[in-house]
């Protein structure tokens, strides 16, 4: 009985010690047109935003993903309405890229936010020391 009380306390002990962990901040790199590629981002910061609610994830879109935030072209447009609503979720567009292919902030889907740069904005996280995933087949 002694070793089982032991057991339990230690697994209490480590138990906790785990959902104490320090929050993560997490940018994720999206330049590609293909569908799969936007699924998976999404399935991605999905998982890990509702594992580590405490945590920040910004996606950055820009290049050839364009369509991943178009309004009636996105593959994900659902689920990155749903995502653009919780707290520690965001996700950017580049302008330069919106100007490139002659769209305006009403042609995005509710919820994403427009940067100067894309390359600049990721560049910036990681200086203020947030870890970097590029999202890619």
């Amino acid at each position: 009985m002694k070793k089982v009380l032991i057991i339990f306390l230690l697994m209490a002990v480590f138990g906790t010690a785990k959902s104490q962990e320090r929050p993560v901040k997490i940018v994720f790199d999206v330049t590609s047109a293909d569908p799969s590629v936007h699924q998976s981002a999404m399935r991605h910061i999905t998982m890990m935003s509702n594992q580590y609610p405490e945590s920040e994830f910004e996606m950055v879109i820009y290049s050839g993903s364009i369509d991943m935030v178009v309004k009636y072209k996105s593959s994900v447009q659902k689920e990155l309405e749903m995502l653009a609503s919780k707290n520690n979720v965001s996700f950017k567009v580049c302008e330069m890229t919106l100007n490139r292919h002659k769209l305006e902030m009403s042609n995005l889907i509710p919820g994403v936010e427009t940067v100067p740069d894309g390359i600049l904005e990721i560049i910036m996280k990681q200086q203020a020391g947030w870890g970097y995933i590029k999202e890619s087949k």
